[in-house]
């Protein structure tokens, strides 16, 4: 929600709300800044716990290998979404947005995300928790288009129908002739009753060749990536028209891909390099070596199942894996724990002191508010990991949230 959701879709981030909720409930534990394999293993865990069930997702960007994608300013399109929202790891992250047009490839809901975002009026973003980094950055943005490229054709487009409603209701969306003649024929054959709403909606967008005005999103179809060029950086990119070896060269300052993403290794689990995911049974893990189901390990979601469906399958994967869990409960199949669950806090404190607990996180989660209400903002977000871990031990937080505030002002 911190990092991967848009800033401007702050009614989405509101399922926070209900975290808070299952967060208050008696039982419910939070151990932040630890990370499984490193500070704590799968087996201690287990010997705390009737079971572990892993929700971890699929964390990783799949990769473009084309040549030239080693250049400054390519990258993904997830990367940009965490650079927008802050997270610790890539606000460092170096986004160049002094060229004109940017090409994201692929058009999946994030690819729409990042779109969206460059061309947003940054007097709309400066309300929501986007990063002061970032907002300084759009401010001085020359960008005037982003091109979202599809390898195939607008009746396989990615995005959801929410999504692409969403777009093109806040954003200026074009199409160009060559790809409206797509839509037209692919509206004459499709059945299926989303995506020929999907298809509707491409069919009226205004014409690429109109007036300029405000930064637009133009999507395009039939572009496969062949190269990226330029020398020290990223000037352009070229496609081949799908399934021809005809040659389509934009100029660009950057170019992000947005291919998918894939799950990677638990220590201490078994993995399926192929899948990329745990090897389950319907959420029961199994040893792919007997075909057994490992005792007291679970998976749900992306790390379950790949890189498919969206919030709606994600509760009724989550749903099923529960179901099963308790299922073995109640069969006397889940070893019980060798050790009490308090003897957990003391065993992470003892290898994570930075560990920050539920009041930690109370505590961070305060203190961003009130920095956004100084500032006018949803909230002003604590950027690194140790500014965080300092408010969660008590550290004072209106002088770093003063220091946040100077920034988003520069």
């Amino acid at each position: 929600v911190r990092a991967g959701v848009a800033p401007d879709h702050q009614h989405t981030k509101g399922v926070t709300r209900l975290f808070d909720r299952i967060s208050r409930r008696r039982g419910f534990t939070f151990f932040l800044n630890v990370e499984i394999g490193r500070h704590v293993t799968h087996a201690e865990l287990l010997q705390h716990h009737h079971a572990v069930l892993y929700a971890v997702g699929a964390p990783d960007d799949r990769r473009l290998d084309i040549d030239g994608m080693a250049l400054p300013g390519a990258g993904t399109a997830t990367e940009t979404v965490a650079w927008i929202n802050g997270h610790p790891d890539f606000a460092q992250l170096p986004v160049d947005l002094g060229h004109e047009r940017v090409v994201v490839i692929g058009n999946g809901n994030v690819a729409l995300d990042v779109a969206r975002i460059l061309t947003a009026d940054p007097d709309d973003l400066a309300r929501t928790d986007i990063s002061a980094a970032a907002l300084a950055a759009l401010r001085t943005s020359a960008v005037r288009e982003v091109v979202i490229a599809a390898r195939r054709g607008p009746a396989d487009s990615a995005f959801t129908l929410p999504e692409l409603l969403g777009l093109t209701s806040t954003a200026r969306v074009v199409i160009d002739d060559a790809d409206r003649e797509l839509v037209q024929r692919d509206l004459a054959v499709v059945d299926d009753a989303v995506t020929r709403a999907k298809l509707e909606i491409l069919a009226k967008l205004p014409d690429a060749a109109g007036p300029t005005g405000r930064p637009r999103i133009r999507l395009a179809y039939l572009l496969t990536p062949h190269r990226v060029s330029g020398t020290d950086s990223v000037n352009g990119i070229e496609f081949r028209r799908t399934g021809t070896e005809q040659p389509v060269h934009l100029d660009a300052g950057m170019v992000l891909t947005s291919i998918g993403y894939r799950g990677k290794p638990i220590t201490g689990l078994p993995f399926d390099d192929d899948a990329n995911i745990v090897p389950n049974d319907e959420g029961r893990v199994v040893d792919p070596a007997t075909g057994r189901a490992v005792p007291g390990v679970y998976v749900a979601g992306w790390i379950k199942r790949g890189p498919t469906g969206f919030i709606g399958t994600n509760k009724s994967c989550a749903m099923q894996t529960v179901s099963h869990l308790v299922d073995d409960f109640n069969a006397g199949l889940l070893d019980d724990p060798v050790a009490r669950p308090a003897a957990l806090d003391r065993l992470v404190r003892s290898h994570r002191p930075d560990v920050v607990d539920a009041v930690g996180w109370q505590a961070i989660d305060a203190a961003e508010i009130a920095g956004g209400q100084v500032a006018g903002r949803v909230r002003v977000k604590f950027t690194a990991v140790s500014d965080m871990v300092a408010v969660a031990a008590g550290a004072p937080a209106p002088s770093m949230a003063r220091r946040l505030l100077a920034d988003l002002r520069r």
